[in-house]
């Protein structure tokens, strides 16, 4: 398997030519792209990217829009927009990998928009993974940008656990009345890497909701940040959550904010870091794993 058919397997499970509507961005252009009756992708002509618009009538459909880098000194910035209907029910499937074998950086650059129509309910779904053997640095940087509207939902699930040197990941996100996102991400750091995580949501419709939650691992010298902001400006409830843990010399910073501008707003925020208890490994250990495999089990547990 070379490595444009390994990335597309990893970040989005694409074998051969996917079914339904899709469209894959490969070393900053086209590789490949397909409408179908309910969900119709077009080009940008303004600036690179892609608009995809959702019909009203999709229910349950999958649209994979992967990005993948597979050269070094490959610097690709790419905007997509998504304009989803009312009532429209949907699965989008993006992801990014980068490979490099030599010495100068890649780095992805993504910016996707979200305008979501009444009652929709949109699922997101997105991994990020580098690979290669080379010196060059492998870098990923998505930002996403979500309007909800009456009644709708997002659900953003985001994993990044492997392979990259560096990401800013920024979400900005504007609740219309009953509204709901969920966004739960993933992220592990090694060696020298850094992953930064910055979330804000205006929560402005009655009975919206909000609820952001991070998982992460920090293990070599690798550092994270998180930072979330939660405005409450209407009867909304919001929750923030941040789980870490650090191992060796790894380093996590969290910084949540919540700001309540209604008296009806209902707003929490936890953060939890620290090293795997000693116990859990000695518990797993007793099993017959070693304190490598045990440590290993506990990270799966965490992150799944």
């Amino acid at each position: 398997m070379d490595a444009r058919e390994n990335l597309l397997q990893i970040v989005s499970g694409i074998t051969g030519t996917p079914e339904g509507a899709y469209n894959i961005r490969e070393n900053a252009g086209l590789g490949g792209r397909r409408s179908t009756r309910h969900i119709v992708i077009t080009g940008k002509e303004d600036k690179p990217g892609i608009d995809i618009h959702i019909k009203s009538d999709c229910r349950g459909e999958t649209c994979f829009i992967p990005a993948i880098i597979t050269h070094e000194d490959v610097h690709d910035l790419v905007y997509n927009d998504f304009y989803v209907e009312d009532g429209a029910v949907v699965t989008i499937v993006a992801g990014c990998g980068v490979h490099n074998d030599g010495c100068g950086s890649s780095e992805h650059n993504g910016i996707h928009r979200f305008f979501v129509g009444a009652d929709a309910d949109v699922k997101y779904v997105e991994k990020h993974i580098g690979t290669g053997g080379g010196s060059g640095k492998r870098i990923i940087n998505p930002r996403t940008y979500i309007e909800l509207g009456k009644g709708s939902t997002l659900t953003m699930e985001t994993t990044q656990i492997e392979g990259v040197d560096s990401t800013v990941r920024e979400s900005e996100a504007i609740l219309g009345e009953g509204a709901k996102l969920i966004i739960k991400e993933k992220i592990m750091t090694s060696g020298q890497q850094y992953a930064e995580t910055r979330f804000k949501v205006d929560m402005n419709g009655d009975e919206c909701a909000a609820h952001l939650v991070s998982r992460s691992v920090a293990k070599g010298d690798s550092s994270q940040k998180f930072v979330s902001v939660l405005n409450g400006n209407a009867k909304c409830t919001g929750h923030s959550e941040c789980d870490a843990i650090i191992m060796e010399n790894g380093k996590v910073t969290s910084l949540p904010e919540v700001t309540a501008n209604s008296t009806d707003a209902m707003l929490i925020h936890e953060a939890a870091i620290g090293k795997i208890a000693g116990e859990q490994i000695v518990k797993l250990m007793t099993l017959g794993l070693s304190e490598n495999e045990a440590e290993e089990q506990i990270i799966r547990g965490f992150l799944k």
